[in-house]
Protein backbone atom coordinates (compact mmCIF):
# COMPACT_ATOMS: atom_id res chain seq x y z
CA UNK A 1 0.00 0.00 0.00
CA UNK A 2 2.87 2.36 0.85
CA UNK A 3 4.54 1.52 -2.48
CA UNK A 4 1.31 2.27 -4.36
CA UNK A 5 0.99 5.60 -2.56
CA UNK A 6 4.56 6.51 -3.54
CA UNK A 7 3.89 5.57 -7.14
CA UNK A 8 0.69 7.56 -7.02
CA UNK A 9 2.55 10.70 -5.93
CA UNK A 10 5.83 10.26 -7.87
CA UNK A 11 4.68 11.83 -11.21
CA UNK A 12 3.29 14.86 -9.41
CA UNK A 13 6.46 15.25 -7.37
CA UNK A 14 8.59 15.18 -10.51
CA UNK A 15 6.38 17.75 -12.26
CA UNK A 16 6.43 20.04 -9.22
CA UNK A 17 10.20 19.74 -8.85
CA UNK A 18 10.85 20.48 -12.55
CA UNK A 19 8.57 23.51 -12.41
CA UNK A 20 10.23 24.76 -9.21
CA UNK A 21 13.72 24.42 -10.72
CA UNK A 22 12.57 26.25 -13.85
CA UNK A 23 11.19 29.09 -11.73
CA UNK A 24 14.38 29.22 -9.70
CA UNK A 25 16.48 29.41 -12.89
CA UNK A 26 14.18 32.13 -14.27
CA UNK A 27 14.57 34.18 -11.09
CA UNK A 28 18.35 33.86 -11.23
CA UNK A 29 18.20 35.07 -14.86
CA UNK A 30 16.19 38.13 -13.79
CA UNK A 31 18.78 38.89 -11.12
CA UNK A 32 21.61 38.43 -13.62
CA UNK A 33 20.17 40.92 -16.12
CA UNK A 34 20.04 43.65 -13.46
CA UNK A 35 17.17 45.27 -15.40
CA UNK A 36 14.29 44.79 -12.96
CA UNK A 37 14.00 46.29 -9.44
CA UNK A 38 14.40 43.80 -6.62
CA UNK A 39 10.90 44.43 -5.28
CA UNK A 40 9.41 43.32 -8.60
CA UNK A 41 11.63 40.27 -8.76
CA UNK A 42 10.45 39.37 -5.26
CA UNK A 43 6.80 39.74 -6.25
CA UNK A 44 7.37 37.65 -9.39
CA UNK A 45 9.14 34.92 -7.43
CA UNK A 46 6.45 34.75 -4.75
CA UNK A 47 3.72 34.69 -7.39
CA UNK A 48 5.44 31.84 -9.21
CA UNK A 49 5.86 29.91 -5.94
CA UNK A 50 2.13 30.25 -5.31
CA UNK A 51 1.56 28.88 -8.80
CA UNK A 52 3.88 25.92 -8.05
CA UNK A 53 1.93 25.23 -4.85
CA UNK A 54 -1.32 25.24 -6.85
CA UNK A 55 0.15 22.86 -9.41
CA UNK A 56 1.42 20.67 -6.59
CA UNK A 57 -2.10 20.35 -5.20
CA UNK A 58 -3.50 19.48 -8.63
CA UNK A 59 -0.90 16.83 -9.50
CA UNK A 60 -0.52 15.44 -5.98
CA UNK A 61 -2.25 12.15 -6.81
CA UNK A 62 -1.90 10.49 -10.19
CA UNK A 63 -5.09 8.45 -9.74
CA UNK A 64 -7.18 11.61 -9.75
CA UNK A 65 -6.90 11.87 -13.51
CA UNK A 66 -8.79 15.11 -14.22
CA UNK A 67 -6.97 17.13 -11.56
CA UNK A 68 -3.62 15.55 -12.45
CA UNK A 69 -3.85 16.27 -16.19
CA UNK A 70 -5.22 19.76 -15.59
CA UNK A 71 -2.22 20.52 -13.39
CA UNK A 72 0.15 18.91 -15.89
CA UNK A 73 -1.16 21.04 -18.76
CA UNK A 74 -0.91 24.20 -16.63
CA UNK A 75 2.66 23.28 -15.66
CA UNK A 76 3.57 22.71 -19.30
CA UNK A 77 2.08 26.05 -20.28
CA UNK A 78 4.03 27.77 -17.53
CA UNK A 79 7.27 26.12 -18.68
CA UNK A 80 6.61 27.32 -22.21
CA UNK A 81 5.92 30.87 -20.99
CA UNK A 82 9.08 30.88 -18.84
CA UNK A 83 11.08 29.56 -21.78
CA UNK A 84 9.75 32.23 -24.16
CA UNK A 85 10.29 35.07 -21.69
CA UNK A 86 13.79 33.77 -20.88
CA UNK A 87 14.62 33.75 -24.59
CA UNK A 88 13.50 37.38 -24.95
CA UNK A 89 15.52 38.38 -21.88
CA UNK A 90 18.60 36.58 -23.16
CA UNK A 91 18.24 38.27 -26.55
CA UNK A 92 17.95 41.67 -24.89
CA UNK A 93 21.03 41.19 -22.72
CA UNK A 94 23.03 39.75 -25.62
CA UNK A 95 22.18 42.69 -27.89
CA UNK A 96 22.95 45.25 -25.19
CA UNK A 97 26.26 43.55 -24.43
CA UNK A 98 27.18 43.80 -28.11
CA UNK A 99 26.45 47.50 -28.60
CA UNK A 100 27.27 48.96 -25.18
CA UNK A 101 30.52 49.77 -23.46
CA UNK A 102 32.42 50.38 -26.72
CA UNK A 103 35.53 52.19 -25.48
CA UNK A 104 37.69 52.07 -28.61
CA UNK A 105 37.52 54.26 -31.67
CA UNK A 106 38.87 53.11 -35.04
CA UNK A 107 40.20 55.20 -37.90
CA UNK A 108 40.96 53.42 -41.16
CA UNK A 109 44.10 54.47 -43.04
CA UNK A 110 44.14 53.11 -46.57
CA UNK A 111 46.92 52.61 -49.10
CA UNK A 112 45.69 53.47 -52.60
CA UNK A 113 47.04 53.07 -56.10
CA UNK A 114 45.53 53.89 -59.49
CA UNK A 115 43.14 51.30 -60.92
CA UNK A 116 45.55 50.29 -63.67
CA UNK A 117 48.48 49.74 -61.27
CA UNK A 118 49.84 46.19 -61.10
CA UNK A 119 50.22 46.13 -57.29
CA UNK A 120 47.64 43.94 -55.57
CA UNK A 121 48.98 44.11 -52.00
CA UNK A 122 51.28 46.29 -49.94
CA UNK A 123 54.25 43.95 -50.51
CA UNK A 124 53.89 44.46 -54.26
CA UNK A 125 54.40 48.19 -53.70
CA UNK A 126 57.47 47.93 -51.44
CA UNK A 127 59.62 49.88 -53.91
CA UNK A 128 57.04 52.59 -54.60
CA UNK A 129 57.12 56.22 -53.54
CA UNK A 130 54.21 56.81 -51.15
CA UNK A 131 52.53 60.22 -50.96
CA UNK A 132 51.52 61.28 -47.45
CA UNK A 133 50.05 64.44 -45.95
CA UNK A 134 52.62 66.53 -44.10
CA UNK A 135 50.27 67.75 -41.35
CA UNK A 136 46.66 66.65 -41.77
CA UNK A 137 45.95 63.56 -39.66
CA UNK A 138 49.68 63.00 -39.32
CA UNK A 139 49.50 60.97 -36.09
CA UNK A 140 47.30 58.33 -37.72
CA UNK A 141 49.48 58.32 -40.85
CA UNK A 142 52.61 57.72 -38.77
CA UNK A 143 50.86 54.88 -36.93
CA UNK A 144 50.00 53.30 -40.28
CA UNK A 145 53.60 53.70 -41.47
CA UNK A 146 54.76 51.72 -38.44
CA UNK A 147 52.36 48.90 -39.31
CA UNK A 148 53.56 48.93 -42.93
CA UNK A 149 57.18 48.67 -41.74
CA UNK A 150 56.42 45.58 -39.67
CA UNK A 151 54.43 44.03 -42.52
CA UNK A 152 57.03 44.38 -45.28
CA UNK A 153 60.12 44.37 -43.06
CA UNK A 154 61.70 47.59 -44.31
CA UNK A 155 61.22 51.34 -44.53
CA UNK A 156 59.32 52.78 -47.48
CA UNK A 157 59.98 55.95 -49.45
CA UNK A 158 57.57 58.76 -48.68
CA UNK A 159 56.89 62.17 -50.19
CA UNK A 160 55.05 64.79 -48.15
CA UNK A 161 52.30 67.01 -49.53
CA UNK A 162 50.66 69.98 -47.87
CA UNK A 163 47.08 69.39 -48.98
CA UNK A 164 44.66 66.76 -50.20
CA UNK A 165 44.63 68.18 -53.72
CA UNK A 166 48.44 68.21 -53.93
CA UNK A 167 48.54 64.59 -52.80
CA UNK A 168 45.81 63.59 -55.28
CA UNK A 169 47.53 65.44 -58.13
CA UNK A 170 50.84 63.76 -57.30
CA UNK A 171 49.27 60.32 -57.64
CA UNK A 172 47.40 61.02 -60.87
CA UNK A 173 50.44 62.87 -62.29
CA UNK A 174 52.84 60.01 -61.53
CA UNK A 175 54.97 61.88 -58.97
CA UNK A 176 54.21 59.06 -56.50
CA UNK A 177 52.93 55.56 -57.16
CA UNK A 178 50.71 55.20 -54.07
CA UNK A 179 49.16 57.36 -51.37
CA UNK A 180 48.51 56.72 -47.70
CA UNK A 181 45.29 58.40 -46.66
CA UNK A 182 42.56 58.40 -44.03
CA UNK A 183 39.67 56.76 -45.89
CA UNK A 184 37.34 59.49 -44.65
CA UNK A 185 39.18 62.05 -46.78
CA UNK A 186 37.83 60.41 -49.94
CA UNK A 187 34.42 61.84 -49.08
CA UNK A 188 36.00 65.27 -48.66
CA UNK A 189 37.72 65.06 -52.04
CA UNK A 190 34.44 64.06 -53.68
CA UNK A 191 32.99 67.39 -52.51
CA UNK A 192 35.80 69.50 -53.96
CA UNK A 193 35.70 71.17 -57.37
CA UNK A 194 37.59 69.12 -59.92
CA UNK A 195 37.99 66.04 -57.70
CA UNK A 196 34.54 64.43 -57.65
CA UNK A 197 35.85 61.71 -59.99
CA UNK A 198 39.06 61.05 -58.08
CA UNK A 199 38.06 58.22 -55.73
CA UNK A 200 36.62 55.97 -58.53
CA UNK A 201 40.11 55.97 -60.08
CA UNK A 202 41.63 54.42 -56.96
CA UNK A 203 42.10 50.86 -55.80
CA UNK A 204 42.87 50.04 -52.17
CA UNK A 205 45.72 47.58 -51.68
CA UNK A 206 45.92 47.74 -47.87
CA UNK A 207 44.02 49.09 -44.88
CA UNK A 208 45.23 49.69 -41.35
CA UNK A 209 43.02 50.14 -38.30
CA UNK A 210 44.31 52.76 -35.88
CA UNK A 211 42.59 52.43 -32.51
CA UNK A 212 42.28 54.97 -29.75
CA UNK A 213 40.50 54.91 -26.40
CA UNK A 214 37.21 56.82 -26.28
CA UNK A 215 37.41 59.13 -23.31
CA UNK A 216 34.41 59.13 -20.98
CA UNK A 217 33.64 61.84 -18.48
CA UNK A 218 31.70 60.99 -15.35
CA UNK A 219 28.05 62.13 -15.43
CA UNK A 220 27.05 65.00 -13.19
CA UNK A 221 25.41 64.08 -9.89
CA UNK A 222 22.63 66.32 -8.65
CA UNK A 223 22.16 67.08 -4.99
CA UNK A 224 18.66 66.94 -3.60
CA UNK A 225 17.57 69.65 -1.19
CA UNK A 226 18.15 68.59 2.40
CA UNK A 227 15.08 66.94 3.84
CA UNK A 228 13.58 65.98 0.46
CA UNK A 229 12.52 62.37 -0.07
CA UNK A 230 15.42 61.79 -2.46
CA UNK A 231 18.04 62.96 0.01
CA UNK A 232 17.20 60.16 2.40
CA UNK A 233 17.77 57.50 -0.29
CA UNK A 234 21.41 56.47 -0.33
CA UNK A 235 21.01 53.25 -2.30
CA UNK A 236 23.23 52.48 -5.28
CA UNK A 237 20.26 52.80 -7.62
CA UNK A 238 19.45 56.24 -6.28
CA UNK A 239 23.03 57.39 -6.85
CA UNK A 240 22.81 56.36 -10.48
CA UNK A 241 19.45 57.94 -11.18
CA UNK A 242 20.44 61.22 -9.53
CA UNK A 243 22.81 61.85 -12.41
CA UNK A 244 22.56 64.18 -15.39
CA UNK A 245 23.70 62.75 -18.69
CA UNK A 246 25.01 64.60 -21.72
CA UNK A 247 25.07 62.30 -24.74
CA UNK A 248 26.37 62.91 -28.25
CA UNK A 249 24.46 61.29 -31.14
CA UNK A 250 26.45 60.89 -34.34
CA UNK A 251 24.99 59.77 -37.64
CA UNK A 252 27.84 58.79 -39.95
CA UNK A 253 27.63 58.99 -43.71
CA UNK A 254 28.23 55.37 -44.62
CA UNK A 255 26.13 52.30 -45.34
CA UNK A 256 28.98 49.92 -44.57
CA UNK A 257 30.40 48.67 -41.27
CA UNK A 258 30.59 50.90 -38.23
CA UNK A 259 33.62 53.14 -38.59
CA UNK A 260 34.77 56.44 -37.20
CA UNK A 261 36.50 57.42 -40.45
CA UNK A 262 33.48 59.05 -42.01
CA UNK A 263 31.71 62.36 -42.20
CA UNK A 264 29.43 62.96 -39.24
CA UNK A 265 26.23 64.22 -40.85
CA UNK A 266 24.09 64.11 -37.69
CA UNK A 267 25.39 65.96 -34.64
CA UNK A 268 22.88 66.06 -31.81
CA UNK A 269 23.53 66.58 -28.12
CA UNK A 270 21.07 65.09 -25.63
CA UNK A 271 20.89 66.59 -22.16
CA UNK A 272 19.05 64.07 -20.00
CA UNK A 273 17.78 64.82 -16.52
CA UNK A 274 16.58 61.55 -15.00
CA UNK A 275 15.03 63.32 -12.02
CA UNK A 276 12.78 65.70 -13.97
CA UNK A 277 12.42 63.22 -16.87
CA UNK A 278 13.18 65.90 -19.40
CA UNK A 279 15.40 65.51 -22.46
CA UNK A 280 16.70 68.39 -24.53
CA UNK A 281 17.95 67.69 -28.07
CA UNK A 282 20.28 70.31 -29.53
CA UNK A 283 21.16 69.96 -33.20
CA UNK A 284 24.30 71.53 -34.64
CA UNK A 285 24.45 71.95 -38.45
CA UNK A 286 26.94 69.69 -40.23
CA UNK A 287 28.55 72.65 -42.03
CA UNK A 288 29.07 74.67 -38.84
CA UNK A 289 32.40 76.48 -39.24
CA UNK A 290 34.18 75.87 -35.94
CA UNK A 291 37.71 74.99 -34.78
CA UNK A 292 38.21 71.26 -34.33
CA UNK A 293 39.94 70.03 -31.22
CA UNK A 294 42.94 68.98 -33.37
CA UNK A 295 43.11 71.94 -35.77
CA UNK A 296 45.02 74.40 -33.56
CA UNK A 297 42.27 76.97 -33.78
CA UNK A 298 41.73 76.74 -37.55
CA UNK A 299 38.00 76.44 -38.34
CA UNK A 300 36.60 73.48 -40.24
CA UNK A 301 33.21 72.04 -41.07
CA UNK A 302 31.82 70.16 -38.08
CA UNK A 303 31.04 67.16 -40.29
CA UNK A 304 34.78 66.72 -40.96
CA UNK A 305 35.39 66.01 -37.28
CA UNK A 306 34.03 62.50 -37.92
CA UNK A 307 37.02 61.78 -40.17
CA UNK A 308 39.30 61.94 -37.14
CA UNK A 309 37.08 59.88 -34.84
CA UNK A 310 34.31 60.25 -32.33
CA UNK A 311 36.68 61.75 -29.73
CA UNK A 312 37.32 64.74 -31.99
CA UNK A 313 33.57 65.15 -32.60
CA UNK A 314 32.82 65.23 -28.89
CA UNK A 315 35.81 67.42 -28.00
CA UNK A 316 34.86 69.92 -30.70
CA UNK A 317 31.27 70.20 -29.48
CA UNK A 318 32.49 70.50 -25.90
CA UNK A 319 34.60 73.47 -26.99
CA UNK A 320 31.69 75.04 -28.86
CA UNK A 321 29.15 74.77 -26.03
CA UNK A 322 31.52 74.74 -23.03
CA UNK A 323 30.11 71.47 -21.72
CA UNK A 324 31.28 67.96 -20.81
CA UNK A 325 29.90 65.11 -22.90
CA UNK A 326 29.63 61.83 -21.00
CA UNK A 327 28.69 59.30 -23.66
CA UNK A 328 28.00 58.85 -27.34
CA UNK A 329 25.65 56.91 -29.59
CA UNK A 330 26.82 56.26 -33.14
CA UNK A 331 24.63 55.02 -35.98
CA UNK A 332 25.38 54.56 -39.65
CA UNK A 333 22.80 55.22 -42.35
CA UNK A 334 22.50 51.56 -43.29
CA UNK A 335 21.71 50.72 -39.67
CA UNK A 336 19.28 53.62 -39.52
CA UNK A 337 17.16 51.99 -42.25
CA UNK A 338 17.34 48.55 -40.62
CA UNK A 339 16.21 49.75 -37.20
CA UNK A 340 13.21 51.72 -38.49
CA UNK A 341 12.12 48.86 -40.75
CA UNK A 342 12.50 46.46 -37.82
CA UNK A 343 10.19 48.73 -35.81
CA UNK A 344 7.59 48.39 -38.55
CA UNK A 345 8.05 52.03 -39.56
CA UNK A 346 7.62 55.19 -37.51
CA UNK A 347 5.44 58.29 -37.51
CA UNK A 348 7.27 61.58 -38.05
CA UNK A 349 5.90 65.09 -37.80
CA UNK A 350 6.94 67.34 -40.69
CA UNK A 351 7.01 71.12 -40.45
CA UNK A 352 6.42 71.42 -44.20
CA UNK A 353 4.75 69.82 -47.19
CA UNK A 354 7.60 68.90 -49.59
CA UNK A 355 9.05 66.46 -52.11
CA UNK A 356 12.45 64.94 -51.50
CA UNK A 357 14.91 66.27 -54.08
CA UNK A 358 17.93 64.16 -53.23
CA UNK A 359 15.96 60.90 -53.42
CA UNK A 360 13.21 60.56 -56.02
CA UNK A 361 9.75 59.37 -55.17
CA UNK A 362 9.17 60.60 -51.63
CA UNK A 363 6.55 63.16 -50.69
CA UNK A 364 5.98 64.33 -47.12
CA UNK A 365 2.87 66.07 -45.87
CA UNK A 366 2.86 68.78 -43.27
CA UNK A 367 2.00 67.04 -40.02
CA UNK A 368 2.16 63.29 -39.41
CA UNK A 369 3.72 60.88 -41.91
CA UNK A 370 4.07 57.11 -41.56
CA UNK A 371 7.45 56.18 -43.07
CA UNK A 372 9.73 53.17 -43.53
CA UNK A 373 13.52 53.26 -43.16
CA UNK A 374 14.35 54.53 -46.66
CA UNK A 375 11.73 57.29 -46.47
CA UNK A 376 12.90 58.32 -43.00
CA UNK A 377 16.48 58.53 -44.28
CA UNK A 378 15.34 60.70 -47.20
CA UNK A 379 13.47 62.91 -44.71
CA UNK A 380 16.63 63.20 -42.59
CA UNK A 381 18.95 64.05 -45.45
CA UNK A 382 16.78 66.52 -47.38
CA UNK A 383 17.84 70.16 -47.31
CA UNK A 384 17.31 71.51 -50.84
CA UNK A 385 13.55 71.77 -50.40
CA UNK A 386 13.86 74.29 -47.58
CA UNK A 387 14.82 77.93 -47.56
CA UNK A 388 16.61 77.23 -44.27
CA UNK A 389 18.48 74.30 -45.79
CA UNK A 390 20.70 72.55 -43.27
CA UNK A 391 18.93 74.19 -40.35
CA UNK A 392 15.67 72.46 -41.25
CA UNK A 393 17.49 69.22 -41.91
CA UNK A 394 18.70 69.26 -38.31
CA UNK A 395 15.13 69.78 -37.10
CA UNK A 396 13.95 66.91 -39.28
CA UNK A 397 16.63 64.64 -37.84
CA UNK A 398 15.36 65.39 -34.35
CA UNK A 399 11.79 64.73 -35.53
CA UNK A 400 12.87 61.27 -36.66
CA UNK A 401 14.55 60.60 -33.31
CA UNK A 402 11.32 61.63 -31.61
CA UNK A 403 9.42 59.21 -33.86
CA UNK A 404 11.75 56.37 -32.93
CA UNK A 405 11.42 57.19 -29.21
CA UNK A 406 7.62 57.23 -29.51
CA UNK A 407 7.63 53.82 -31.21
CA UNK A 408 10.00 52.04 -28.84
CA UNK A 409 8.09 53.33 -25.79
CA UNK A 410 4.75 52.10 -27.16
CA UNK A 411 3.25 48.59 -26.81
CA UNK A 412 3.74 48.14 -30.57
CA UNK A 413 7.42 47.43 -29.90
CA UNK A 414 6.50 43.97 -28.62
CA UNK A 415 5.31 42.91 -32.08
CA UNK A 416 8.74 43.49 -33.60
CA UNK A 417 10.94 43.11 -30.55
CA UNK A 418 13.27 40.37 -31.79
CA UNK A 419 13.82 41.98 -35.19
CA UNK A 420 14.62 45.29 -33.48
CA UNK A 421 17.22 43.59 -31.28
CA UNK A 422 18.75 41.91 -34.34
CA UNK A 423 18.89 45.22 -36.21
CA UNK A 424 21.05 46.88 -33.55
CA UNK A 425 24.10 44.67 -34.00
CA UNK A 426 26.69 45.92 -36.44
CA UNK A 427 25.09 49.30 -37.11
CA UNK A 428 24.74 50.92 -33.73
CA UNK A 429 27.15 51.34 -30.86
CA UNK A 430 27.61 53.34 -27.68
CA UNK A 431 30.13 53.68 -24.90
CA UNK A 432 27.39 53.80 -22.27
CA UNK A 433 28.09 50.86 -19.93
CA UNK A 434 25.50 48.12 -19.66
CA UNK A 435 25.30 48.79 -15.92
CA UNK A 436 24.25 52.38 -16.52
CA UNK A 437 21.52 51.39 -18.98
CA UNK A 438 20.23 48.70 -16.63
CA UNK A 439 20.10 51.18 -13.74
CA UNK A 440 18.09 53.64 -15.82
CA UNK A 441 15.70 50.89 -16.91
CA UNK A 442 15.20 49.82 -13.29
CA UNK A 443 14.54 53.37 -12.24
CA UNK A 444 11.95 53.82 -14.99
CA UNK A 445 10.19 50.57 -14.02
CA UNK A 446 10.32 51.54 -10.37
CA UNK A 447 9.09 55.12 -10.61
CA UNK A 448 7.26 55.14 -13.94
CA UNK A 449 6.23 58.43 -15.49
CA UNK A 450 6.53 59.78 -19.01
CA UNK A 451 9.45 61.65 -20.52
CA UNK A 452 9.25 65.06 -22.18
CA UNK A 453 11.50 65.61 -25.20
CA UNK A 454 12.24 69.15 -26.43
CA UNK A 455 14.43 70.23 -29.32
CA UNK A 456 16.46 73.27 -30.31
CA UNK A 457 18.76 74.02 -33.27
CA UNK A 458 21.83 76.20 -33.39
CA UNK A 459 21.82 78.57 -36.36
CA UNK A 460 24.25 80.48 -38.53
CA UNK A 461 24.93 82.32 -41.78
CA UNK A 462 26.08 80.75 -45.03
CA UNK A 463 29.51 81.73 -46.34
CA UNK A 464 32.42 80.45 -48.45
CA UNK A 465 35.64 79.76 -46.54
CA UNK A 466 38.62 77.41 -46.74
CA UNK A 467 38.11 74.71 -44.05
CA UNK A 468 41.01 73.08 -42.21
CA UNK A 469 40.47 69.71 -43.92
CA UNK A 470 40.10 71.09 -47.45
CA UNK A 471 42.40 72.67 -49.99
CA UNK A 472 39.89 75.10 -51.47
CA UNK A 473 36.97 77.24 -50.41
CA UNK A 474 33.63 75.58 -49.76
CA UNK A 475 30.22 76.38 -48.35
CA UNK A 476 30.24 76.69 -44.57
CA UNK A 477 27.87 78.02 -41.93
CA UNK A 478 29.31 80.70 -39.69
CA UNK A 479 27.81 80.22 -36.20
CA UNK A 480 25.21 82.64 -34.86
CA UNK A 481 26.66 83.14 -31.39
CA UNK A 482 23.27 84.12 -30.00
CA UNK A 483 21.83 80.68 -30.83
CA UNK A 484 24.96 78.95 -29.50
CA UNK A 485 24.63 80.88 -26.25
CA UNK A 486 20.94 80.05 -26.02
CA UNK A 487 21.63 76.35 -26.62
CA UNK A 488 24.27 76.43 -23.88
CA UNK A 489 21.81 78.15 -21.52
CA UNK A 490 19.03 75.65 -22.27
CA UNK A 491 21.35 72.70 -21.60
CA UNK A 492 22.41 74.24 -18.31
CA UNK A 493 18.79 74.76 -17.24
CA UNK A 494 17.95 71.11 -17.93
CA UNK A 495 20.99 70.03 -15.90
CA UNK A 496 19.84 72.26 -13.04
CA UNK A 497 16.35 70.73 -13.10
CA UNK A 498 14.53 73.75 -14.53
CA UNK A 499 11.47 72.51 -16.42
CA UNK A 500 11.54 73.98 -19.93
CA UNK A 501 8.46 74.58 -22.06
CA UNK A 502 7.95 74.60 -25.82
CA UNK A 503 8.03 78.39 -25.65
CA UNK A 504 11.57 78.25 -24.22
CA UNK A 505 12.89 76.34 -27.24
CA UNK A 506 10.78 78.04 -29.90
CA UNK A 507 12.52 79.66 -32.83
CA UNK A 508 12.52 83.42 -32.65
Amino acid sequence: MRINRRRDRLPGTIISLVLFLAILAFTVLLLYTNLIPMKYIGVIFIGLLVFVALIRLLVLKFRKKIRFWTGSVLALLMLLVLGAVSFYIHKTVSSLDTITGVNKDTVEIGVYVMNNDSAQAIRDAAGYSFGILSELDRNNTDAALEQIYYEIGSEITTEEYGSLTEQADALTGGKCQAIILNSGYLDVLDQMNGYSGFSPQLRQIAAYKIESVVERKEPQTTVSPEGSPESADSSADAAVTDEIYTIYISGIDTRGDMTASSLSDVNIILTVNTRTKQILMVSTPRDYYVPLSISNGVPDKLTHAGIYGVNVCMDTLEMLYDIDINYYFRLNFGGFIKIIDALGGITINSDYDFDSKNVAGYHFNKGENMVNGEAALAFCRERYSFSEGDRQRGRNQMAVIQGVVNKITSPELLKNYLSVMDSLEGCFETNIPYETISSLVKDQLDKGGSWEVLSYSADGTGDNQKPYSMSQTAYVMVPDTATVDKARSLMQKVREGVMLSQADVARQ
